[in-house]
């Protein structure tokens, strides 16, 4: 899990909040529930909320949670570049028997013009569950890719990126096949539960028999409002998780986490390559070591992700810092000191990850952990250095299992009136 933070702002193109119009149509799904009174609250920069047209037409909404949107056509897909969101459902297909590359362009039709909808608040295009009813768009996003397998279900290996190879073995691993890779993927983030099921649901109903589901899994992460002011998120093992993320404001954000315009395969372009790993924690042995402990394996404080060199969050580590006996203040093996950038000749990736948890055993053991969903423009300078560095003597090791894995190309942002890789599978 490395030490990299997430951003909080919304920053991207896909990120651009605004009231949801009804098109001149009246209401049809949703109804606008208006902005605050004399209470003085205030929606940001949505301008208001949405609701189904049952609800009252000048209700005040409690909060502005709901009123966030996300927009499906842009440069990049929605949910890379946005902060982290309360609940999350990450699945992957597989083509049926006899579905090719017809059946794939027609679903990937289909699963855009869902999310297209759902993220602008309305309902489904067809058979509408209504398990969304009364909320709004609750920043919902819904993102696509395609896995190693994909290219030759449909007859276009030739298309297949190089940064698709297959990930090198590490030692760590455990991994459970039948919940790793897939033709395809899907990501699905919102604000509220029920609006990410509800898009869950559509896009599992739109598969049809084109294609059938791999495997998915559910996450969450603290409800945005929850701390009073923006801040780094804490995992399962109540740690800051992310202090070091690449933020879109840095100068060459876009180099390291976005394939260029110009870039090889061109369908990729303005595209991301996708790491999924669904990583246990193993909560039980973590938390049988004393405060002291933990943060000697992690190498920042708990309460506050400054380094134990000094400081707070963002101040810099000291790696040559030692104490009165010439032992370094941050120990060789503590996590934040191996996952660092300029350890790692420069390796970076953008952290997107949900918190999971399902279930506990007859033992008494949680099954909780962290879906690791990581971004960058190619894996091989990404994601594979920093991994294999954490393989060879990470203090974390013993305390996690990665458990399933996947990679997955997802390609750059539809433009209005196109679908998510069209340019792949029409070109």
């Amino acid at each position: 899990m490395p030490d990299q933070s997430i951003p909080q702002a919304r920053t991207s193109d896909s990120a651009v909040r605004e009231p949801v119009s009804d098109g001149g149509q009246g209401i049809s799904r949703r109804a606008l529930l208006g902005t605050a009174g004399a209470t003085g609250l205030v929606l940001g920069a949505a301008g208001g909320a949405v609701g189904y047209a049952s609800a009252p037409a000048r209700a005040t909404p409690l909060t502005s949670v709901g009123s966030g949107r996300a927009m499906f056509h842009g440069k990049h897909q929605p949910g890379i570049t946005e902060g982290l969101q309360a609940r999350g459902h990450l699945v992957a297909f597989d083509l049926a028997a006899g579905a090719g590359r017809k059946e794939a362009a027609a679903l990937l039709r289909r699963w855009s013009a869902t999310a297209d909808r759902l993220m602008a608040g309305e309902a489904a295009p067809h058979d509408d569950t209504d398990v969304a009813r009364d909320a709004g768009p609750s920043s919902l996003t819904v993102t696509f890719g395609f896995g190693h397998s994909f290219f030759g279900r449909t007859g276009l290996e030739k298309q297949r990126p190089g940064a698709l190879d297959p990930l090198p073995d590490f030692s760590s691993d455990q991994l459970d096949k039948a919940r790793s890779d897939g033709d395809l993927w899907v990501q699905i983030g919102a604000d509220d539960a029920l609006v990410a099921f509800h898009a869950l649901r559509a896009i599992q109903k739109d598969a049809g028999s084109a294609a059938r589901v791999r495997w998915q899994m559910n996450g969450f992460n603290r409800t945005p409002g929850a701390t009073a002011h923006p801040m780094t998120a804490r995992n399962l093992m109540g740690q800051l998780d992310g202090t070091r993320n690449p933020k879109p404001a840095d100068a060459d954000f876009d180099k390291r986490i976005f394939v260029p315009a110009s870039g090889e395969p061109a369908w990729m372009a303005n595209g991301s390559y996708a790491v999924v790993r669904r990583i246990r924690m193993l909560l039980d042995d973590w938390e049988k070591l004393s405060l002291t402990a933990q943060e000697a394996v992690i190498g920042r404080r708990k309460a506050d992700g400054a380094p134990l060199s000094g400081g707070g969050e963002t101040t810099p580590m000291d790696l040559e810092k030692a104490d009165a006996k010439g032992e370094y203040v941050v120990p060789i093996n503590a996590h934040a000191r191996i996952t660092r950038p300029d350890r790692n000749g420069g390796a970076a990736m953008l952290r997107r990850p949900f918190s999971y948890h399902d279930g506990i055993d007859a033992a008494g053991t949680p099954d909780a952990g962290l879906l690791f969903v990581c971004w960058q423009a190619d894996p091989l300078r990404g994601f594979v250095p920093v991994q294999r560095k954490l393989d060879r003597g990470d203090a974390l090791s013993k305390f996690i299992r990665h458990e399933s894995s996947g990679l997955f190309a997802v390609p750059g942002g539809a433009a209005g009136g196109e679908y998510v890789g069209q340019r792949l599978l029409e070109g």
